[in-house]
């Protein structure tokens, strides 16, 4: 009961006259969160959960306007995502913590400085003339940011607040994050192809089908008994657990006589902030509402709520 209660509340309050879209909340909305591993639904404020999203998706000891910025960007993710009804029809919940659905959420890591970063940024998100912007972020570029019709296989028209920028956070990118490699074998790759439906045959081969003008990959071909399937790059990414292939910024296959091996650079689908960058403007004394803006086009900062 408790849960349907602030369900309603929240969709009244994004609904009503004098609290839609444009306009400030008269309070902090408070959420339902679903966590995977054990069935557990639970109940908190907003900042609160945003204490976890930051320490959930970032690393100990960054700067803490690296931290507000983030914490900018999840709750604008995280405001959007309400708006659009959450994950209701799955877990009965707002939002989960499993990262293919929402944002990553680790209170263990929760530190001082997050907590001061999502504080003093306590309402702050990125609208877009008046509306929420989809706060998509991920770990590294590659160097340059996409476009979402790129980088995560966007079926609508491209948002004009993406935009595609030089990424900053190269000189302080991990070494694995700036070039790596995925090995998979082929009953692998036939296995997780099929698992998703792309394929109904045993793969023995993968090509680039189609690039962008980065080198990003937007098609793969793959190929097997005498037949073959083109696959969308970031769908492709997915079904081959994006946590391995770390990227569609592929920079070279190599296909041997047991499997694929993948060469690339970046970490995530590589469109809106990069977290790494994130961390190269604050270390250069960026403030947190630059460090949005830097990779954002045509964004305001406003008090979503007080």
């Amino acid at each position: 009961m408790k849960r349907v209660l602030i369900a309603v509340c929240l969709a009244v309050c994004f609904l009503a006259a004098g609290c839609g879209k444009k306009d400030t909340l008269s309070k902090e909305p408070t959420i339902t969160l679903y966590i995977t591993k054990t069935g557990e639904k639970k109940t908190m404020p907003l900042e609160e959960y945003l204490y976890g999203v930051v320490a959930g998706e970032m690393l100990p000891n960054w700067p803490k306007e690296a931290y507000a910025a983030q914490a900018i960007i999840a709750r604008t993710f995280t405001m959007e995502f309400l708006e659009r009804g959450g994950v209701k029809d799955k877990y009965g919940t707002d939002l989960s913590d499993d990262i293919t659905e929402t944002q990553a959420y680790n209170p263990d890591a929760i530190s001082d400085v997050i907590k001061a970063a999502v504080d003093e940024t306590k309402g702050l998100v990125a609208k877009h003339q008046g509306n929420y912007i989809k706060g998509w972020f991920h770990a590294f570029s590659g160097g340059q940011t996409t476009t979402a019709k790129v980088g995560l296989g966007y079926k609508n028209p491209e948002p004009p607040y993406i935009k595609v920028v030089d990424d900053p956070g190269t000189e302080y990118a991990p070494p694995d994050n700036r070039n790596w490699t995925a090995s998979y074998t082929y009953a692998e790759l036939t296995g997780l192809l099929k698992e998703k439906g792309y394929v109904n045959f045993d793969v023995s081969g993968v090509k680039i089908g189609g690039t962008n003008d980065q080198g990003r990959v937007t098609e793969f071909v793959v190929t097997g008994d005498g037949t073959s399937k083109t696959v969308p790059g970031a769908e492709f990414r997915i079904a081959l657990d994006s946590t391995k292939l770390k990227s569609i910024w592929v920079t070279g296959i190599e296909e041997t006589n047991s499997g694929v091996v993948f060469s690339g650079k970046g970490y995530g689908h590589g469109v809106g902030l990069s977290q790494w960058g994130a961390y190269a403007l604050a270390q250069k004394g960026s403030s947190a509402e630059d460090i949005v803006k830097y990779f954002f086009n045509d964004v305001d900062i406003v008090q979503a709520y007080k």
